[in-house]
């Protein structure tokens, strides 16, 4: 059993930035994939950044220069810094791990941009 813990959503005007953090537990391979996915009212859910390791990392072009995925590889932890925030950055965000060829989803977390 995987479970997965978001938090750091919440209101922000354009421009401006969140951390989004996520935490997983139970058990868990050690070589596995994190990241976020995203989903706006009417829209698909999109992947915004997943990172394996430390450092392999891979992010939307929407996102790319603007939000950074970070891992701390001891606590099974990813962040995501998102800077210069836009309006259409406004989503419900969702944290995943793929461990064990099998994806475990957070609750989501709701971040709206708007002045």
């Amino acid at each position: 059993q995987v479970q997965v813990v978001e938090s750091g959503g919440g209101l922000v005007q354009p421009g401006g930035s969140l951390r989004l953090s996520c935490a997983a537990s139970g058990s868990l391979f050690s070589f596995n994939v994190m990241g976020w996915y995203r989903q706006a009212p009417g829209k698909q859910r999109e992947l915004v950044a997943s990172i394996f390791g430390v450092s392999l990392t891979n992010y939307a072009d929407s996102v790319k220069g603007r939000f950074t995925l970070s891992r701390d590889n001891a606590k099974n932890t990813v962040y995501l810094q998102m800077n210069s925030l836009k309006p259409e950055d406004t989503a419900v965000y969702y944290c995943f791990i793929d461990s064990n060829y099998t994806r475990s989803w957070g609750q989501g977390t709701q971040v709206t941009v708007s002045s």
